[in-house]
């Protein structure tokens, strides 16, 4: 192996060196929005001083990066039907926070890690991806907050999306010293010690276990991360005793959602019992008008949120018949279910609006102008509608019974 005798151009930045198990590890520190951190990268890589290069990667960020025809294969419809519109919009959110730096500093974010992996491969060497997949950052993240932790997270990655004030100097220089996954969740991640667990210091451990799991034969690795890990991947990287397959395995589980379908249970159970009652007490015509008032509520808040989205007529027809069936409907099938696969169907999104998805999503007019974003915007907003519908239509019903 070639030992530089000299000082090079990334000595300067910062940097650690971890030997372990037979392995040296250089740990390079660098800043996602820096021209400096891609010299420096493409300065270490030309050293010849190195068999492997590992970055803050995972498979789909890398093909995010390389590949800007990505978004154009999604297949919508699944991603509706496997219930995966918030992992959608959460990825939308961070690829239009980063556009937006892009456009302001004049340097695609990330820059230093794509030409990490181009460089590593002109010269013939092995490339690993270290970085945990973000949908599972996410939703580990989202599994460690409470309801109104969630609507936090919400708020700050919406914030974010569609803000257009360019950031400060003082924001730009931690952006530097920092983490992209926690800059664009803005504020809430300097407040939120659940999500700062997920997404920095989770992944410290985790990248720290991919680099012992290394190929046999790699002895001089290179790992390109943010220069926010540095310190916690170095530590991981020389302290952590257990397995590192094990270690991964526990990092990459996703605690079972904490289903809160009994509460929808017990309040359509006390609904239809109050259905039940008015027609045995009140009578038919009592009965009658309860179940009216089910049904023109809930269908009519279920269309409101449809109509809000700009949805298909007959995507608002979809989402007014599905609501009031809510006792009925088979759990996960909602009204915005029906009524976004209708838009999705009869306004199938073009080429064009998945290449211009990342641009029109950080402006609420570029939301509804591009029909993949329509779409879920529909999702989202009918079942809002949906859900405040049987609510407003539960209160009624009640006053009805004791009124």
């Amino acid at each position: 192996m070639i030992t530089e005798p000299v000082s090079r151009l990334w000595h300067s930045q910062p940097h650690a060196i971890v030997e372990r198990d037979g392995v040296r590890y250089t740990l390079l520190g660098t800043a996602h929005v820096s021209r400096a951190s891609v010299d420096a990268v493409e300065d270490a890589i030309d050293s010849g001083g190195f068999d492997t290069v590992a970055v803050e990667l995972d498979a789909g960020r890398l093909q995010a990066l390389t590949d800007p025809d990505t978004l154009a294969s999604l297949n919508l419809v699944d991603v509706i039907r496997k219930g995966r519109v918030a992992m959608f919009a959460a990825n939308l959110a961070l690829a239009a926070y980063q556009r937006r730096l892009a456009e302001q500093l004049g340097i695609e974010p990330g820059a230093e890690l794509k030409r990490a992996v181009a460089a590593a491969r002109e010269r013939g060497l092995a490339v690993e991806l270290i970085d945990r997949d973000v949908g599972l950052t996410f939703r580990r993240a989202s599994s460690r907050l409470g309801f109104f932790g969630k609507l936090k997270l919400a708020s700050s990655l919406l914030a974010g999306l569609m803000s257009s004030e360019e950031m400060g100097e003082a924001e730009i220089e931690k952006l530097k010293q920092g983490d992209m996954l926690e800059s664009s969740f803005g504020e809430f991640a300097q407040t939120s010690p659940a999500l700062y667990e997920s997404v920095i210091a989770e992944r410290d451990r985790y990248m720290a276990a991919r680099l012992r799991e290394v190929p046999d034969g790699a002895r001089e690795v290179l790992a390109v991360v943010g220069a926010g890990h540095l310190a916690g991947l170095a530590r991981h990287l020389a302290e952590d005793a257990d397995p590192p397959g094990v270690l991964r395995a526990q990092l990459e589980h996703v605690p079972p959602k904490r289903s809160m379908r009994w509460v929808t249970s017990v309040v359509m159970v006390l609904i239809l019992a109050m259905i039940g009652w008015g027609f045995w007490h009140g009578g038919a015509e009592l009965g009658r008008q309860m179940v009216t008032d089910w049904v023109l509520i809930t269908a009519g808040f279920a269309a409101l949120g449809a109509i809000a989205a700009a949805a298909h007529p007959l995507g608002v027809l979809a989402a007014a018949i599905a609501a009031p069936l809510k006792p009925f409907r088979p759990p996960g099938i909602s009204p915005g279910l029906f009524s976004a696969v209708i838009e999705a169907r009869l306004r199938k999104p073009a080429y064009g609006d998945f290449l211009a998805l990342r641009d029109d999503a950080v402006t609420l007019r570029g939301w509804y102008r591009n029909r993949v974003s329509r779409t879920i915007l529909n999702f989202i907003l009918t079942n809002i509608g949906s859900s405040v519908g049987v609510w407003v239509a539960g209160l009624r019903i009640a006053r009805q019974m004791f009124g």
